[in-house]
């Protein structure tokens, strides 16, 4: 059935298939400074809105640690991202802005461990903050470089895969975890992740440029290590509760029921095709379109479905189809 969205932009896939590929972990790279603690610019699209007043936000308190070793803090009343990363800022007074990325029930640079649009009740909360600041010329030799990116919600970019035997993986001083601060010298803070997989797909194979990274602050026990992980770094990580506390960029958070096993196989199958299409992971924007997707009765209406809520990813039209073939295949326990 043909999708009838002669007016949506086509998007050309921004980095080529990522397949099944062990990432790296973390590597100390003495002698490169700290990043002084800037403030997050606002990611495209997500300030959403007003954050509605404390008495009406989900009571609930979880327990949280900086990645690296600190005491255990307690942190509640926040509704979205940003205002997590605030409360761990205040939990141990540093600028939230240092504040890359969060795991779930980890400390480790864990990939399949991201903290996304959902924590379970009973999850414990690990915050990477910001660490070494490296600056890297490195040679494009061929189309794609083998980075998969991601982003944290509050305008900070990293890198989340690194397929071996790529451009990058050849470079030693750069890991999974590392975020992306510039590009020959254009600042990234605050853009999304498909806007910066679109940039590194488009600069000119055959030249040199300059990337400058920021590398979590690491424990002992965390330098030099090598993770393999999985391929699907999507995974809907929870914890043991019994339900899940849902974050949106826009409107409250919700407390729900976990998802059902149908939503998870979709979130999975939709955030392994937003590799294989974009070059990015997002299990929050996965979970959106299976959201989207689960009760309309045809193509067409969930293509629409995707303009009205996302229309800025501007998805191609063959991407729409294996999502809504994605999500019919989970309804059905296809694998």
């Amino acid at each position: 059935m043909p999708l009838g969205l002669g007016r949506r932009k086509k998007a050309s896939p921004l980095v080529e298939n990522e397949e099944a590929e062990p990432i790296r972990g973390g590597l100390n790279v003495p002698g490169m400074e700290g990043l002084d603690g800037g403030v997050a610019g606002e990611a495209a699209g997500s300030d959403g809105l007003p954050p509605p007043p404390n008495n009406m936000r989900p009571r609930l308190i979880f327990h949280t640690q900086l990645a690296h070793g600190s005491p255990t803090g307690r942190i509640e009343g926040f509704s979205n991202v940003r205002e997590l990363y605030a409360k761990i800022g205040e939990a141990f007074g540093i600028p939230a802005s240092e504040v890359m990325f969060c795991t779930l029930n980890t400390h480790k640079v864990d990939m399949d461990k991201l903290l996304g649009g959902q924590i379970g009740l009973e999850d414990f909360i690990f915050a990477h903050i910001k660490g070494q600041k490296k600056e890297i010329e490195i040679f494009k030799g061929e189309d794609a470089l083998g980075l998969t990116i991601t982003d944290n919600g509050a305008g900070y970019a990293f890198i989340k895969r690194i397929r071996e035997g790529s451009i990058i993986h050849q470079i030693q001083v750069i890991n999974v975890g590392d975020m992306i601060e510039s590009i020959n010298g254009h600042r990234l803070i605050g853009c999304r992740h498909y806007e910066v997989a679109k940039m590194l797909k488009e600069l000119p194979k055959g030249k040199m440029f300059i990337i400058k990274l920021v590398e979590p602050l690491k424990a002992f026990d965390m330098i030099g290590q090598r993770s393999s992980g999985s391929r699907s770094g999507s995974g809907v990580q929870l914890g043991t509760g019994r339900g899940t506390l849902r974050l949106r960029s826009k409107g409250p958070a919700t407390v729900e029921e976990l998802p059902s096993a149908f939503e998870e196989k979709a979130i999975e199958k939709v955030d392994d095709l937003l590799e294989s299409y974009m070059g990015i992971r997002d299990s929050e924007l996965a979970a959106t379109m299976v959201e989207l997707g689960k009760d309309k009765k045809n193509p067409d209406e969930f293509a629409e479905a995707l303009d009205e809520t996302l229309g800025d990813f501007a998805f191609p039209d063959e991407f729409v189809f294996d999502v809504w073939g994605a999500i019919g295949d989970a309804k059905v326990g296809r694998v």
